[in-house]
């Protein structure tokens, strides 16, 4: 049964048409001239023992070697750019899916680099594997064919050696295909592992956890040792096996060659076309480590197609409609984060989120910009629900600043109007509103400073985030803890710029900090995943358990 990753690998396969037929071309040309030379050796050496004029079996000889060399080179080039050309499509196609995916994607990220990366070179490799799979082939079969022709006695006495090839071949198969899948499945976990590991390098440091850590990163290692192992072992049986296989055969028709002499019936030169025959017979043999390489683009292709199998969520097609920003959450729940959460934060609010670590803060300012969709109730942007607004709309309006910004593009002003196509003012503005402004100028090259080349410190990179945010001029704007790294004095001057360079915004922040929830027009006070109080700073303060939270916090 045809699954879905020979599906796949089938459509790689027919990608590049035309450098395809030029690699079965080539790998023609090499296999006729290949199947030749033994048969044009032989004629040279006859003539040159009968004393015979030899130059034109010489020169045949040379030509037949030069266009095998001239076949096999440009074979080499063209496999190399058929492989790249269908290993970055790969890599395109999933590349997309997981941006897709986006917060609902199921794979780890150190695993779904590791399908970007090895997986998509395997993958795309299968049209070479193929073509040099089916010339060998051709090759194996052609020289047996001529072998019977010279002497069908000769022909007889190698195919004896074929239920032993064949047998190799089957049982390499059948031990390689598992250890192959289990080694790139325990491979990918390993690398999910050890990103994390890497992100958390100063607090692993800090806590003194490293010889833990190490424990937990590797503790996938003897399943992936054991599995590498079952693949070299099943590889060294077979390459011992094939390399006594062959002297094996060669001393038998050699044998078998000799009477042949003997009787008359053969010549010299018919001895060593001979040898040559048999050789190039089990050259399929000695291609037998290629369908290792086969099993691993089958299982490659197998990974790469449950990321694009992996149904993307349901797209919205509509427009939002005029506004002032006003949110409404209906009975939205979150499995593991939110419980039927009724919330609605007029236009123009400044809603400050709190709670203890666990809470569901996070979650609750993700669904408002669709960053993860609930399973139950609706998220509403100014009476249209946020599942129904197109998802480049839904980015323009809704616009995010994180505690850890990614900071992408070239230049610092490039990561400021990162997916926005503002100018170099509205740049500034925005780094002036998140007084950042005066650090970039400071900068080698000001704002076309490259950013690899731009140290930041954590609330630096923050407020470039939060410009980036800024620049946007959303209707709402969301700061998922997004100042946590300034001091207080900065947070305040930060919150008087957004409200003059975004005047009428809906802000809603993540805060652990009590005077930021001061500040807020109204506050949203999670326990639990479920929404324990909502109004002002001074009316939830007599609460105990919201004192709680911030005496938690400053602890």
């Amino acid at each position: 049964m045809v699954g879905a990753g020979d599906r796949l690998l089938a459509a790689v396969a027919r990608q590049d048409r035309t450098r395809l037929a030029l690699m079965l071309l080539t790998a023609l040309a090499a296999t006729t001239a290949g199947l030749l030379l033994p048969g044009a050796l032989a004629a040279a050496v006859d003539a040159a023992i009968s004393g015979q004029r030899s130059w034109p079996q010489v020169l045949t000889l040379l030509a037949l070697g030069a266009i095998d060399i001239t076949a096999d080179v440009l074979g080499g080039l063209l496999t190399v750019a058929v492989t790249s050309t269908a290993s970055a499509a790969l890599r395109r196609r999933l590349t997309r899916r997981l941006l897709g995916l986006g917060t609902r994607s199921r794979f780890a990220e150190g695993d779904a680099i590791s399908r970007l990366t090895g997986d998509c070179v395997s993958a795309g490799s299968v049209a070479s594997i193929l073509v040099q799979l089916g010339s060998a082939a051709c090759l194996s079969a052609g020289a047996i064919v001529l072998l019977a022709f010279l002497d069908w006695r000769l022909a007889v006495v190698f195919f004896g050696s074929v239920p032993i090839a064949l047998w190799l071949a089957r049982s390499h198969l059948k031990h390689t295909a598992d250890d192959v899948l289990t080694y790139q499945q325990v491979s990918g976990e390993i690398s999910a592992r050890l990103l994390d590991a890497v992100r958390g390098l100063r607090t692993i440091a800090a806590s003194g956890t490293a010889d833990r850590e190490t424990h937990r990163v590797l503790r996938p290692l003897p399943e992936l040792g054991k599995a590498g192992s079952g693949m070299w072992q099943t590889q060294a049986r077979m390459i011992w096996r094939a390399a006594l296989l062959l002297p094996a055969v060669e001393v038998a028709v050699l044998i078998a060659a000799g009477f042949g002499v003997l009787n008359g019936r053969l010549s010299v030169g018919d001895v060593l076309a001979a040898l040559g025959y048999v050789a190039l017979g089990m050259g399929l043999v000695g291609q037998i480590p290629l369908l290792t390489t086969l099993a691993r683009a089958r299982s490659s292709a197998q990974r790469i197609s449950e990321v694009l199998d992996s149904p993307l969520p349901p797209r919205g097609r509509v427009d939002a409609q005029p506004g002032p920003g006003a949110v409404e959450l209906r009975h939205v729940t979150v499995p593991g984060a939110l419980t039927d959460v009724d919330l609605t934060i007029p236009g123009g609010t400044f809603l400050a989120v709190v709670g203890k670590s666990g809470s569901g803060k996070s979650a609750l300012v993700s669904v408002l910009g669709g960053l993860i969709r609930p399973e139950e109730g609706r998220v509403l942007l100014d009476g249209v629900s946020t599942g129904r607004l197109r998802p480049e709309v839904l980015r323009y309006y809704v616009a995010y600043a994180f505690e850890r910004p990614a900071l992408l593009g070239d230049s610092v002003a490039e990561a400021v109007s990162y997916g926005t196509r503002a100018g170099e003012a509205a740049v500034r503005n925005a780094c002036q509103a998140a007084q950042v402004h005066d650090l970039v100028v400071r900068l080698p090259g000001g704002y076309h400073t490259p950013l690899s080349e731009t140290p930041l410190s954590g609330g630096e990179a923050q407020r470039l985030g939060l410009a980036r945010a800024i620049v946007r001029n959303p209707r709402v704007l969301v700061l998922d803890d997004a100042t946590a790294s300034l001091d207080t004095v900065t947070e305040v001057r930060v919150d008087e710029a957004i409200e003059n360079a975004l005047p009428g915004r809906t802000r809603v922040v993540v805060t652990h900090r009590a005077g930021t929830a001061a500040r807020a027009d109204l506050v949203a006070w999670l326990e639990n995943g479920r929404l324990r109080g909502l109004g002002s700073h001074d009316a939830l303060w007599r609460e105990p358990g919201y004192r709680a939270v911030f005496t938690e916090d400053d602890e």
